[in-house]
């Protein structure tokens, strides 16, 4: 998988690059949590999203945040990462630009930076959001929450407790047009240690399947 990188905000930007053959495949970009707590692209969620993404046809970038890796810049909490989204999303689009499907995944902290892109980025068609920390950030720029998307945690959640989670689904299913699925997996903790990963995934994959074939936003 080729190795990229490209220009954000505040310098270079590093990233990890998987193309598919065909010429208009859907695209991907997958954020990774959060920089100050050891989250970089090759956390192993994010990786497997990435993966999850890739095999079902999907052209995927993933990326490491400014002062992740070999990406400039220093943590800005959460607004310069926003901008750097912004700038990956971009970038995916300038070499992808016969796509009908744009999707944006994140984990955790990564979560809360995809749901402020869905906000500003309206070519985005669906969202999956991994264990958003709705205890420690502030979701309610949602309003109305642009794209239909699926909210999946761990019930034995720590870190971002499930009725925090559930909180924030629930005011999201009051809005008209869309639909926020809510899957929560059985005894899995914030980072979907084995074997709660596979299921996550398999989740993931089931519910991205489905709205490819229904073409719904």
């Amino acid at each position: 998988m080729p190795e990229v990188i490209f220009p954000g905000p505040e310098g270079r930007l590093e990233g990890r690059y998987h193309p598919q053959k065909d010429r208009d495949a859907p695209i991907a970009i997958v954020l990774h949590p959060h920089p100050q707590f050891g989250g970089t692209m090759n956390n192993k969620v994010v990786y497997n999203l990435h993966y999850a993404f890739y095999n079902m046809g999907f052209t995927v970038l993933r990326f490491n945040f400014r002062g992740v890796g070999r990406s400039q810049g220093e943590y800005d909490q959460g607004v310069g990462e926003l901008s750097d989204a912004a700038s990956a999303l971009d970038y995916l689009q300038s070499m992808n630009n016969n796509s009908k499907h744009c999707w944006v995944a994140g984990f955790s902290f990564g979560a809360w930076i995809g749901m402020q892109l869905l906000m500003r980025r309206p070519e985005i068609t669906g969202f999956v959001s991994v264990s958003p920390p709705a205890n420690m950030y502030d979701f309610s720029f949602l309003a109305p929450c642009p794209a239909s998307g699926l909210i999946i945690n761990g019930k034995a959640d720590r870190v971002a407790p499930p009725v925090d989670t559930t909180a924030l689904v629930n005011k999201l299913h009051e809005q008209k047009g869309i639909t926020v699925t809510h899957q929560e997996v059985e005894g899995s903790g914030h980072f979907f240690e084995e074997p709660h990963m596979d299921t996550m995934i398999d989740s993931v994959s089931g519910y991205v399947k489905r709205r490819l074939t229904e073409n719904t936003r």
